[in-house]
């Protein structure tokens, strides 16, 4: 059963307008990720992939991210859209370490060909996630890896009961 959306105002984003299948599209603003006060990602050249009652997922060009950090995760996922997906660890100096905190699609569908080997980061792995000036917060559930931000509304597929919509 799909929920009501909630009231959309100005300037405001419904997520229960975004497609499905996904559309990807250039993020338009400045992306960053801070994790133990180092900026662990930073681009204005990212995407962002918009689907049905998801917040937009944001994906960074390799070369924008500190990849001296990150290190291969074992195991991987399967889009229906994307392709298969692997996952990286967060390993910083220090002996900071955080596991499985971003995937890539190294060969996606051709839809999404645009993204090959850009990283997408869990907001609830990190401490700090920005789309512009906004920060940020995880999409409920722990599972998806949208980034909430104050000028959506939803209510957001990830928490309970919310895996049939």
């Amino acid at each position: 059963m799909r929920p009501t959306p909630d009231p959309v105002g100005p300037g405001q984003e419904s997520v229960w307008d975004y497609p499905r299948p996904p559309a990807l599209q250039p993020a338009g603003h400045r992306l960053r990720i801070v994790h133990a006060g180092q900026t662990i990602a930073e681009t204005t050249e990212g995407f962002r992939v918009l689907e049905t009652s998801h917040p937009p997922t944001y994906y960074f060009p390799p070369g924008d991210c500190r990849l001296d950090w990150m290190r291969p995760a074992g195991g991987g996922s399967f889009c229906e859209w994307k392709g298969p997906a692997s996952y990286l660890d967060l390993e910083m100096p220090g002996g900071v370490s955080v596991p499985m905190v971003a995937w890539f699609y190294a060969d996606p569908t051709k839809r999404f060909a645009p993204i090959a080997r850009f990283l997408a980061f869990y907001a609830s792995k990190v401490d700090e996630c920005y789309v512009g000036d906004w920060q940020a917060s995880p999409q409920p559930g722990g599972f998806y890896g949208g980034w909430v931000t104050p000028n959506l509304a939803g209510p957001f597929k990830g928490g309970p009961g919310s895996m049939g919509w």
